[in-house]
């Protein structure tokens, strides 16, 4: 996915945070973690000078997010801080959108660190001479064209002057 990580993250944090009060900052939380898992493309590009593929990295590992959610659901329980709940919520269902998306087309680790079994669903084959191209001519681009335009029409659907009436 190149694309639809930010407008698939968006649904998600719509839906989600259809029935909370701070829907804006839900918003923007779950927009954010649509995208956390490739900040580790600053690890594959300073450091790992790219020798292993960035989505084998740990913030691409399910089992990692999952983990760490339950770590701050155990946390928001023991402080009393119940509002933590529906920001974990909204969270974890977009860190797994953005790895479901990821392993449409790109190899993902499900089980990591328990086992190194990857889901891909589809083979992207390498035609072109930049790795860009191999992915923006696959039919597969043309569900990230999807994505991108049902959130802008439900971006614009919410912003539409006879909705506000």
């Amino acid at each position: 996915m190149f694309i639809a990580h930010i407008p698939a993250g968006y649904l998600a944090s719509s839906l989600v945070a259809q029935k909370q009060t701070n829907k804006c900052r839900m918003l923007a939380f779950g927009i954010g973690c649509s995208v956390l898992p490739d900040l580790d493309l600053l690890w594959f590009y300073l450091v790992d000078n790219r020798q292993t593929g960035h989505h084998a990295y740990i913030f691409h590992w399910p089992l990692f997010w999952c983990a760490l959610a339950m770590c701050a659901w155990l946390f928001s329980w023991h402080t009393k801080k119940a509002w933590m709940h529906a920001y974990i919520v909204v969270g974890l269902v977009c860190l797994t959108l953005h790895m479901f998306l990821d392993s449409f087309a790109a190899e993902i680790f499900w089980l990591k660190p328990l086992s190194d079994m990857h889901l891909n669903v589809v083979e992207v084959p390498a035609q072109y001479n930049w790795w860009v191209w191999n992915f923006v001519f696959h039919w597969t681009f043309a569900i990230e064209l999807a994505i991108c335009l049902v959130a802008a029409a439900v971006f614009l659907s919410k912003r539409s002057p006879a909705r506000r009436k």
